[in-house]
């Protein structure tokens, strides 16, 4: 069986405490962590800046997997590099060149990858994956945490999966929204390789037993 990457996401984290809860990810066993960046302009909600990104990168070797929900990433993603970011996500809807953008990305020594809405097609990104090594495809709109799992973006994650499959690219599939015990399964079924989960981590009364219910 392949590894399963699991990715708490941090927006569901106390941010009183953050600290400790992202100390907390590395103990219980989490692989990375996800960090939602949002501008209040691309998504209607504003979250965290490079500079908490930077500060937390002093007390945890975890991996920073920054998903950029900001409507200009192109001018941003260099301070979340800089700030100990190891993936720079930005999304397909946004009206920058993608691949330039993940040429920059990749060049300057982190990883690139792209995120979908659950309006946008696999089609819409085929051109673009030799260029990423992830594509993030939302099961929620962006923009909030909480939200339920969307199972008619499950055929998008098998779609995603035989194109890549099938042309040999090196792309990981990453699944974001509404994930728990029962809907990682189906993800994982469907061909998903790193789940992002966040409140069923974060409000559970275990969340070691949280984190290992997801990569069973």
């Amino acid at each position: 069986m392949k590894k399963i990457i699991i990715a708490p996401s941090i927006l569901s984290a106390d941010f009183s405490n953050l600290a400790c809860d992202v100390k907390m990810l590395e103990q219980i066993g989490a692989d990375w962590v996800h960090i939602d960046v949002m501008d209040g302009h691309f998504v209607p909600n504003i979250t965290i800046g490079s500079g908490v990104v930077k500060s937390l990168r002093k007390i945890t070797r975890l991996f920073f997997d920054a998903h950029l929900m900001i409507t200009n990433p192109e001018k941003y993603w260099r301070d979340f590099k800089e700030a100990g970011a190891g993936l720079i996500v930005f999304h397909q809807e946004i009206l920058a060149d993608k691949k330039k953008l993940a040429k920059e990305i990749k060049d300057s020594g982190v990883k690139a990858g792209v995120s979908i809405k659950p309006k946008t097609s696999v089609e819409e990104i085929e051109d673009l994956l030799s260029y990423v090594d992830l594509v993030l495809v939302m099961t929620v709109e962006p923009g909030f945490g909480g939200q339920s799992f969307m199972e008619d973006m499950v055929p998008k994650i098998k779609r995603l999966r035989k194109v890549i499959d099938t042309k040999k690219y090196n792309c990981l599939i990453e699944i974001d929204g509404g994930i728990n015990s029962q809907t990682s399964k189906i993800c994982v079924k469907a061909g998903a390789d790193v789940l992002v989960s966040g409140s069923y981590i974060f409000s559970a009364k275990d969340p070691t037993e949280a984190i290992k219910s997801l990569s069973i």
